[in-house]
């Protein structure tokens, strides 16, 4: 418990009593002459003792109040539990109040901002012994604040303890910081400061200028050792750990000026810096807290020593000057070195022959120019060692003010070879594929560009090559498999086209090889043939044979086009036709093909446009119960009606929708206006309950196809179960998991998915039984020939019975004839659609046929 003597009131005495009402007895009791003497003396001396006791109170209050009021701070009595027990004159003068507006009540009423158990952390502290420090905001009488520090320490007040407060305005200290810190911000010296762990907490404008920190940018990240090389005066490194203030703070005493070189690494850029750094110390502390460094530019002043000189070598970064009425040319040491001339060159002539030829004049141009208009020059050049090395400089320099006699001109002069080196591997890498190792798409493009604008290549050929079933072995076997047989299917076509030509993987499975024919007219057929030839021998992966061939498609220029966009259309064009003849052949680009892709143009000009001129239909084709004919569905089916091309059906324009991407927003249409006609029917009475429509792969991979449902769905007012979509097997392998997560919000809407043309493609039964698929589509292709062909027969009863054991619904497509529609009751298929039933039907037909509930 704290020593500090007890201060009691003056007009109490130890009992309780007023003294002088005790005065006033001893008396009485003296005045009675009944008292024996000896009780007399003994009253006296009582009485005599309060009279100086009470004097001495009266003299201990006055000193009390002479000290408490002598105190320039706000002081402050305050008991434990936060009230105000006594306030000193400062305190009223600084709060603006009496002392009766504060004695007696919380101490809220001198700081609102205190938190309501502001106390315990102040008493636990006192009674520990400790005082107890803390900033806050204090009010005055009007409502404004006022920064303060306040020290408590314990005291015992009238025998009770209490803590007495002293308050130091702190407004003055906070003007002297923003002083101080305004002086700081014009100094022309950079000023850095660093924590005892060394991280950084400040840094003034000359400092974010001196180390070329721009806006935006971060001080701590900019300054991390791994950004800068720095060098002492005798041109050696010094690790972090060496740096000034590194050192400041632990030797803990002040680093003098020290002269160090700063290389930016990223930048190259090189200044000498002086440095002072001094470590700040706690109040009491025997650490360094923090520690200031300032620093000062003297590149300036080092850009002519030869130390600056040897400073540059280490940033591979040489001066010189040219003196160009005498023609003198001076260079460093480290110029001289990165020229790599013996003798070094003393003029302007014998330095532009260390450079290529083209570069000299590039560099006198240069000279002439800044001399004559005073601006300066920066140039990036290629020369040649005397030892026949090749280097790349990069030369900087400016006009110097000079006589009429004289004019110079000095700059610096930088290694940047291994830049060079680095650029054209980045650009090697920039132009060659990952995985073959073949030029890349872009590197082709721009080579043939290239031979097209040079007349000397003015006849060329371009071939496409694409394997044929490369697919089947890349679902069979996996991506890595593929990348393997990519790999070596390369390898046979460079050793084909050898030197004849510049070979490329132009995307997938795609190849182009582009060759000059104006010495050679045979060069491309025999370059086809080679490569088909080279296809003959299968591939072996994973202990597996594969005999993989391909289709090639072949363009000339100028004939078929003198563009690059124009020849590889041609080429594709011709290798698809090559495809359509039955692979593994070669097709080269005829005038019926051009007419033909001429065709296709126009229909995708037309089909981008037909969306949006209302030029689509629907028809729609009744889902039937086999045995009764009763209308259970519908399936969507799209017509297309152009004024210049006619009705065309899907077969003509589907495919090239899929090519074009145009699909995606074909099928938000149609999902829209099949679900829009279903609830039209609905209203008009007509008993069905489910609307089927097809949706292509292309429409699947985009990402608005769960959007599309969900607005097809809500504009309509359908219940997700009167929907279903068809998908192509070809979702099936695409076991990624969007497709997952496609199929189960989809299912989660209630809508049907089903797999429409079963059997016609891939058939990934693994994927059946993992994907929420409700339904098959039995494919027409098999249904045409039961029940008399006995294989169609075997595919229809094995995909029923994978149905079946599934619990798939199925539906056949196609039933045409009463034999094929009891061959699909037989094997237990119940509903299905065809020309036995209908063909695809307008609405108003399709409503007028099935309003009764049953067909005509």
């Amino acid at each position: 418990m704290n020593n500090t003597p007890p201060v009691r009131s003056a007009g109490m005495a130890a009992d309780g009593a007023a003294p002088d009402d005790v005065l006033a007895a001893l008396e009485r009791a003296l005045g009675d002459p009944a008292q024996p003497e000896a009780t007399r003396a003994l009253l006296r001396q009582a009485r005599d003792a309060l009279r100086q006791s009470r004097q001495d109170a009266d003299n201990a209050r006055q000193r009390y109040d002479a000290l408490f009021n002598a105190v320039p701070d706000p002081v402050s009595i305050i008991d434990y539990d936060g009230t105000v027990l006594d306030l000193n004159r400062a305190g009223m003068a600084a709060y603006n109040r009496p002392r009766e507006d504060v004695v007696g009540r919380p101490i809220h009423v001198l700081n609102p901002d205190l938190p309501a158990d502001h106390m315990a952390p102040v008493v636990e502290s006192l009674r520990r012994g400790d005082t107890y420090v803390i900033e806050v905001t204090n009010m005055r009488a009007d409502g404004t604040r006022f920064p303060v520090e306040v020290h408590s320490a314990a005291l015992q007040y009238d025998g009770r303890e209490c803590l007495v407060a002293v308050a130091r305005d702190l407004s003055g200290r906070r003007d002297a910081e923003l002083r101080y810190r305004e002086l700081v911000e014009t100094l022309n010296q950079g000023i850095l400061v660093q924590d005892a762990n060394g991280r950084y907490m400040f840094a003034n404008a000359a400092a974010m200028r001196i180390f070329g920190i721009g806006k935006g940018k971060f001080l701590e990240q900019e300054m991390q050792p791994d950004n800068w090389l720095v060098i002492d005066e005798h041109g050696r490194e010094l690790p972090p750990g060496q740096w000034p203030a590194q050192r400041a703070l632990q030797w803990g005493r002040t680093v003098g000026s020290t002269l160090l070189g700063f290389y930016h690494r990223g930048r190259r850029q090189l200044s000498w810096l002086s440095v002072t750094s001094v470590p700040h110390y706690p109040a009491g502390g025997d650490r360094a807290r923090q520690v200031l460094s300032l620093y000062s530019d003297v590149t300036a002043l080092k850009r002519d020593s030869a130390l600056f000189d040897r400073a540059q070598s280490l940033a591979h970064i040489g001066g010189w000057e040219w003196d160009s009425g005498r023609d003198e040319l001076y260079l460093t040491d480290e110029a001289q070195r990165i020229i790599g001339c013996h003798p070094p060159p003393r003029y302007m002539d014998a330095f532009t022959a260390c450079l290529r030829v083209p570069d000299r004049q590039r560099l006198r141009d240069a000279l002439a120019r800044a001399m004559a208009t005073g601006n300066g020059l920066d140039l990036e050049l290629q020369g040649m060692h005397g030892s026949g090395k090749p280097f790349w400089i990069r030369v900087i320099g400016e006009p110097m003010v000079g006589t009429a006699y004289s004019a110079r001109l000095t700059g610096t002069l930088q290694d940047i070879t291994e830049r060079k080196h680095s650029e054209e591997t980045l650009r090697q890498q920039a132009r060659t594929d990952t995985l073959t190792g073949l030029l890349n798409r872009d590197a082709i493009l721009n080579e043939l560009d290239a031979w097209l604008e040079d007349p000397e290549y003015a006849q060329i050929a371009v071939l496409y090559v694409d394997l044929d079933r490369f697919k089947i072995v890349n679902d069979m076997l996996g991506h890595a498999a593929g990348d393997r047989l990519l790999v070596h299917a390369s390898r046979r076509i460079a050793q084909v086209v050898g030197l004849e030509g510049q070979l490329a993987r132009f995307g997938g499975d795609e190849f182009l090889v582009i060759c000059v024919n104006g010495d050679d007219a045979g060069r491309p057929q025999r370059l086809a043939e080679g490569i088909l030839k080279a296809f003959d021998p299968p591939f072996h992966l994973d202990g597996e044979e594969f005999a993989i061939t391909t289709s090639i498609g072949i363009a000339h220029a100028p004939q078929d086009g003198l563009a690059s966009s124009q020849l590889i259309q041609c080429a594709d064009a011709a290798m698809y036709d090559s495809k359509r003849r039955g692979r593994n052949g070669w097709q080269a680009f005829t005038a019926e093909l051009a007419e033909q892709q001429l065709q296709r143009l126009q229909l995708e000009t037309h089909l981008r446009r037909a969306v949006y001129n209302d030029e689509f239909h629907l028809v729609y084709q009744p889902q039937v119960d086999l045995g009764s004919g009763r209308l259970v569905g519908s399936e969507a089916l799209i017509r297309w009606r152009n004024r210049s091309l006619g009705e065309m059906r899907p077969d003509r324009f589907i495919d090239h929708a899929e090519t074009t991407g145009d699909i995606v927003g074909i099928g938000r249409w149609v999902l829209r206006e099949g679900c829009r006609q279903l609830r039209q029917w609905r209203d008009a009475g007509l008993a069905i309950d489910r609307i089927a429509i097809n949706v292509s792969y292309r429409q699947f991979l985009s990402e608005d196809l769960i959007q599309s449902v969900r607005e097809a769905l809500d504009q309509s007012d359908l219940p997700g179960h009167m929907l279903e979509l068809e998908f192509t097997e070809r979702v099936l392998i695409e076991d990624d998991p969007d497709t997952h997560r496609a199929f189960d919000e989809l299912r989660g809407m209630g809508v049907q998915l089903s797999i429409d043309d079963f059997g016609e493609g891939y058939s990934a039964l693994n994927y059946l039984r993992r994907l929420p698929i409700s339904g098959l589509k039995l494919s027409q292709l098999f249904i045409q020939g039961v029940p008399d062909n006995h294989s169609d027969v075997a595919v229809c009863q094995a995909v029923t019975g994978i149905a079946s054991s599934l619990g798939l619904q199925v539906v056949a497509e196609g039933v045409e004839t009463p034999a094929q529609r009891d061959f699909l009751l037989q094997l237990g298929i119940t509903t299905g659609q065809g020309f036995l039933y209908a063909p695809g039907l307008p609405p108003d037909q399709f409503l007028q046929r099935y309003r009764a509930g049953a067909p005509d």
